[in-house]
């Protein structure tokens, strides 16, 4: 049986607080991916577009084919109008957490560090925390797997969706739809219903206020399962006892299922993230029916 106290290890190279890098400060690991991962996309970026083709290489076919696909999704759900303006929001976060996702999976990330870690890769025994339990810190973490990376990217969204809809119906405009009376109704009935609408509304605002924190949980719980599901399974063979040699095999063997399913889980995440985004962007710039201008 595996004791709680064997397990703490494992977590401490995912666990949710990203640890500083040493003489730092306040730079931490995930903070370091999120640096790599942004210049990688602009890197990439920028060759495939630096010398456009009528032709396109690989490179360029690519950027092309994307921003197309995900324009004409966002355009499909926001519409045509805000579909502009939402657009390069909703494409800058999905390739970034796309990416950050699938950068988790990379060999040496979350296992490249110093300290100590249950496994057969154990680096030295020096690095213990206030509890008396080895500790390891890796170098690298994904940087969706930090809280306050997801709730960086809901915040930003949020305060781009607070532009939107003041921008496209304007304050009063936004305070009507949100706590006026719904379907176009008029006369006695939208009086007597009013009460209601307000009601409704204010439960909107409060659901509004919960949003960033909603979408940063969302992502991060399941990216933070995904990472630790990994450790873990790297480090079964040596948590159950085997022998160095084979606890070595064994921590290539047992996570490898399970990489594949992290594959389609970060695609899925950040399509998950986006899509909200989008769909919260299209309820708040929805104009009631004879109000387009």
């Amino acid at each position: 049986m595996v004791s709680f106290d064997s397990v703490l290890p494992m977590l401490a190279a995912g666990g949710i607080g990203a640890p500083t890098l040493p003489s730092l400060g306040w730079f931490t690991n995930s903070i370091f991916v999120a640096i790599v991962v942004t210049s990688a996309i602009l890197l990439f970026t920028r060759m495939a577009t630096r010398r456009m083709e009528l032709i396109p290489g690989t490179k360029q076919n690519l950027v092309e084919y994307l921003i197309e696909f995900l324009y004409g999704q966002v355009e499909g759900i926001v519409g045509k109008h805000v579909a502009p303006k939402a657009f390069p929001l909703l494409a800058t976060v999905f390739i970034f957490i796309l990416v950050s996702n699938w950068f988790g999976l990379l060999p040496g990330v979350g296992t490249i560090g110093w300290g100590e870690k249950v496994g057969p890769f154990l680096v030295d025994s020096e690095f213990v925390d206030a509890g008396g339990h080895h500790t390891f810190t890796p170098l690298l973490r994904p940087a969706t797997a930090d809280l306050n990376m997801t709730l960086a990217l809901a915040t930003v969204f949020m305060v781009v969706w607070f532009y939107l809809s003041i921008k496209e119906l304007g304050v009063w405009g936004t305070l009507v739809h949100i706590f006026g009376p719904k379907g176009g109704l008029q006369g006695m009935l939208k009086y007597m219903l009013m009460p209601i609408f307000i009601f409704v509304g204010i439960i909107e605002v409060v659901s509004i206020v919960f949003r960033p924190m909603s979408l940063s949980l969302r992502l991060l719980g399941n990216i933070f399962a995904g990472e630790t599901l990994l450790h873990t399974m790297g480090n079964l063979g040596a948590t159950i006892g085997l022998p160095v040699w084979a606890a070595k095999i064994s921590s290539v063997i047992f996570p490898l299922p399970f990489y594949f399913m992290e594959i389609l889980v970060g695609a899925l995440q950040a399509t998950v993230f986006s899509l909200l985004c989008a769909v919260y962007i299209k309820l708040a710039t929805t104009h009631e029916e004879g109000d387009h201008h």
